[in-house]
């Protein structure tokens, strides 16, 4: 699919379509990055810029153009969970602000998402939080990034339940039982219980990608844990990237001991600081992470329509 439309004084361009040619998904990625530059952080998440390369079922793309040709806008339409409304995210470069190019884009999701919409403010930047008050929309969830450094790390020695044993991923073996697990760990959470093998197969090919550093917790043979770390190379920062237990498996203290397992490791490859994304309202995660040092660096914003 791919629909164009031009505003009344030309302006700028929108085009919407189904799938990037290679040459617009690099220049869709450079955009992201100047504007990462200024910003301090990418206005589309790493799924997002994961999802630029082939088709993906229920994702669009959103071009916007300056007259002349010019890219300086995109933004993406996620409308792949079948309760919750389609979500959205979108950047316009630095040197094009304050042209109403935020608002055309913002109306254009809102359009393709037949005005039912949820939409990521990253780093929740004032001019934002504007737009989605210009847009009719209601913040409704608060991502915390919580960060704590490591060079003076000293943690209790971890405590695994009985019975239960830590080793690390096997690319290719543990695919399908992790993506089980995940999924039943994240049944509530729509972006990260979602994966399917194609986004574990774009997360394995990444350079950042060491099995080393992703440890699996098992008892009698199969997996009820998970604390996947991820190393940013240029920022010196390691992640607490996905951390997860199996329903079953929770309330006996496995988190927090995967949670120190992996700490140990970023540490111990000279990482100055980890961070982490958790849920505001996920009062009982949060507080296991203050307890182990972390502090509130930024928050992400989302917010929604009203319908």
């Amino acid at each position: 699919m791919s629909d164009v439309t031009n505003n009344a004084n030309g302006q700028r361009s929108i085009e919407v379509l189904d799938e990037l040619a290679p040459e617009a998904a690099q220049a869709v990625l450079r955009l992201i990055a100047e504007a990462a530059e200024a910003d301090g952080q990418p206005a589309v998440s790493e799924q997002g810029r994961l999802q630029l390369k082939g088709r993906r079922p229920g994702v669009r793309h959103v071009l916007l153009r300056t007259n002349d040709g010019l890219l300086v806008g995109y933004g993406q339409l996620e409308d792949s969970d079948p309760v919750e409304a389609p979500a959205g995210e979108l950047v316009v470069h630095p040197s094009q602000r304050g042209r109403g190019h935020g608002r055309a884009l913002g109306t254009a999701l809102l359009h393709e998402s037949g005005k039912r919409l949820r939409v990521w403010a990253h780093g929740g930047h004032p001019a934002a939080r504007h737009l989605a008050q210009v847009l009719g929309m209601s913040l409704f969830r608060e991502l915390r990034q919580m960060r704590r450094p490591l060079h003076d790390l000293v943690l209790p020695d971890p405590v695994l339940p009985p019975g239960v044993t830590v080793r690390t991923f096997r690319p290719g073996e543990d695919d399908a039982e992790w993506l089980a697990v995940n999924a039943a760990a994240f049944a509530h959470h729509p972006e990260q219980g979602s994966l399917v093998q194609r986004d574990l197969d774009d997360r394995k090919a990444a350079d950042w990608f060491d099995p080393k550093g992703f440890f699996l917790a098992e008892k009698d043979g199969r997996v009820i844990g998970f604390h996947w770390t991820k190393v940013h190379a240029d920022e010196g920062l390691g992640e607490v990237y996905v951390l997860g237990v199996a329903p079953g498996a929770q309330g006996g203290g496995l988190g927090k001991s995967l949670t120190t397992l992996g700490l140990r490791h970023l540490a111990a490859q000279g990482l100055p600081a980890a961070m982490l994304y958790v849920d505001a309202d996920n009062a009982a995660a949060v507080a296991v992470y203050e307890g182990l040092g972390f502090q509130i660096h930024e928050t992400d914003l989302m917010y929604r329509t009203e319908s």
